[in-house]
């Protein structure tokens, strides 16, 4: 176990172990880290680097959150300044109401990040709403579930490497600046993310048994013996 994450430390670490055996590691799963694509080429220069396919997931589904977030906003503000108009004339004011009963101000977030298809009516109906008055929010929501299905489909890297310059193109001709995240992560990153396609690793396990760790440090008010955390840790999830 090395204490922190810096990567001169956790090299110096990992070159204890000979490197005929560091040699034998074939393939490695990553996040978006340059700290730790670092580590893994210089500790494990035969290794096959692979950027796992959720921490991708997650930067376009953040995009689309923050096209929901500035329409919000922007309804936010427009109501504001429509009730001070309001008062400055002695009217009263209501805020527009949707169909269903929702204010302009009120934004469906589940729906966004879920498959259409595991919509419930209502959820669908909510849906709907939100993308006929938001139609760069649909565009966003649509180019987010494409790059999901890219991931889910079985087919061969070649085809799926295809599929994802396709994608690629369609964000660069969209225009959305909050996808510029992603396509720079693709432009500098692109054969760590075709090598999820050989064999669909994923460093799930990892990401569980870290986040335990996490939630018992939180039950503990903090760790002052780290032997004895390691010692219970080892018991319980080992």
């Amino acid at each position: 176990m090395v204490l922190g994450a810096d990567a001169d430390r956790v090299i110096h670490a990992l070159r204890q172990i000979k490197s005929v055996l560091r040699n034998k590691v074939a393939e490695a799963a990553l996040d978006l880290s340059d700290s730790m694509n670092m580590i893994c080429r210089m500790a494990f220069p035969r290794a096959s680097r692979v950027i796992v396919r959720f921490h991708l997931q997650r930067l376009a589904l953040g995009a689309v959150r923050e096209i929901r977030i500035r329409h919000c906003r922007d309804a936010i503000n427009t109501d504001t300044d429509a009730r001070e108009n309001a008062k400055l004339e002695v009217c009263r004011y209501e805020s527009l109401r949707l169909e269903n009963g929702d204010t302009m101000k009120v934004l469906p977030a589940y729906a966004l990040f879920r498959f259409p298809e595991k919509w419930i009516a209502s959820l669908r109906q909510r849906a709907d709403m939100l993308f006929r008055l938001y139609p760069d929010l649909k565009e966003a929501y649509r180019l987010s579930q494409n790059f999901r299905n890219i991931f889910n489909k079985r087919s061969t890297k070649d085809s799926d490497g295809l599929n994802l310059a396709r994608w690629y193109n369609r964000i660069a001709d969209s225009g959305f600046k909050s996808f510029n995240t992603i396509a720079a992560i693709f432009y500098e990153h692109s054969d760590e993310i075709l090598n999820f396609f050989d064999n669909r690793s994923t460093n799930a396990s990892a990401e569980s048994i870290n986040s335990k760790i996490k939630a018992f440090r939180v039950k503990l008010n903090g760790v002052n013996d780290t032997k004895f955390l390691i010692f219970r840790l080892c018991n319980i999830y080992a």
